[in-house]
């Protein structure tokens, strides 16, 4: 009968590694963007969501606190990057006009 689990047990193994492939990307990802591009953003601090995104991935496979590992990683890749992603490495002290720096 055990083996009827198997394919339960690799589709759980797969689900696991996935959640910590998520979440390593968006800690490696928040890592290495400037300080200056999150306030420039308006967003919270580079060293809040460095912390916020180590505790989700030392969280994976703590059930609830791996879920909202999960979440938190996907606030950062889904809210967070895409506003951070284009702010040029400078931050605000850039002038920007409306075509590009000048």
């Amino acid at each position: 009968m055990s083996w009827l689990l198997l394919p339960l047990h690799g589709a759980f193994l797969v689900l696991f590694v996935a959640i910590l492939v998520v979440k390593v990307a968006a800690l490696l990802d928040a890592a290495i963007r400037p300080q200056s591009a999150y306030v420039a953003a308006g967003k919270q601090t580079k060293t809040l969501w460095v912390v916020i995104l180590v505790v989700a991935v030392l969280s994976t496979g703590m059930a609830f606190l791996s879920l909202a590992g999960l979440v938190a990683a996907l606030v950062y890749f889904l809210d967070v990057r895409p506003a951070i992603k284009d702010v040029p490495r400078g931050g605000s002290q850039q002038h920007m006009g409306p075509y590009g720096p000048w």
